[in-house]
């Protein structure tokens, strides 16, 4: 039979649940629309109590953002195995996973805000980016990037971005259309780049060499061979 007496909660505990739930209500509204308030209400404790834990909404804002973008990065890992097309289509998958989960937060994330341009969160958002450009790195099993492709890689990471910004006005397309798109837009961007410089084009002719005939790369082909005819 429950005694009713609720445990106390450690410091640390505490901390890593208004965390939590300023996660939660950051993925459903904007940081900026979010009070201590609610934030003490959802968590069932004082508003002077979260005050104890955090000194304002922005350390408790820079704390769910590092919670967000280290499961947004991870969302990037993928085993090296298999067809390149695949891999990436399953890590776009996860990626608007993500965005589904949290995306007014990262709408205000990515569009900057009040909220958002301390050092520390623009330090996150980097670091993000930096880990998603070294996982594509490694399924291209490529340690030093030259120019080129390095360039290809950070466009397509911020396209990526941008495509999701966009869906989340409106979700007017649908989201595995979208999935499929942007790895066609990696291929596409590789391809540009290969036709301009030979070490692309090596790169390139290695990316597609065990590629399906129903992988997604070589749908994109399919595709644009129909174009031309």
């Amino acid at each position: 039979m429950s005694t009713g007496v609720r445990r106390r909660l450690g410091v640390e505990e505490r901390r890593q649940q208004l965390i939590g739930v300023a996660l939660e209500l950051f993925s459903r509204r904007s940081p900026d629309e979010v009070s201590i308030d609610e934030i003490a209400s959802a968590a069932g404790i004082s508003r002077p109590l979260v005050y104890h834990y955090f000194p304002g909404k922005l350390s408790l804002y820079e704390a769910a953002l590092k919670r967000a973008s280290e499961d947004l990065a991870g969302r990037f890992a993928e085993p090296r195995e298999g067809p390149l097309g695949a891999r990436l289509l399953r890590v776009m998958r996860r990626f608007f996973d993500f965005v589904d989960e949290h995306g007014p937060g990262f709408a205000a994330l990515m569009r900057g805000g009040p909220a958002v341009g301390s050092s520390a969160t623009n330090a996150l958002i980097d670091s993000v980016r930096q880990a998603a450009y070294e996982q594509i790195l490694a399924h291209l099993d490529v340690t030093e990037a030259p120019a080129r492709l390095e360039l290809v890689v950070r466009s397509w990471i911020s396209l990526a971005e941008s495509t999701a910004l966009i869906w989340l006005d409106g979700r007017r397309i649908p989201r595995a259309e979208l999935e499929v798109q942007l790895v066609h837009d990696f291929a596409a961007l590789a391809a540009v780049s290969a036709a301009q410089d030979q070490e692309m084009s090596t790169l390139l002719k290695r990316m597609v060499k065990d590629e399906p005939g129903d992988g997604p790369f070589a749908d994109l082909a399919v595709r644009l061979l129909a174009l031309a005819g």
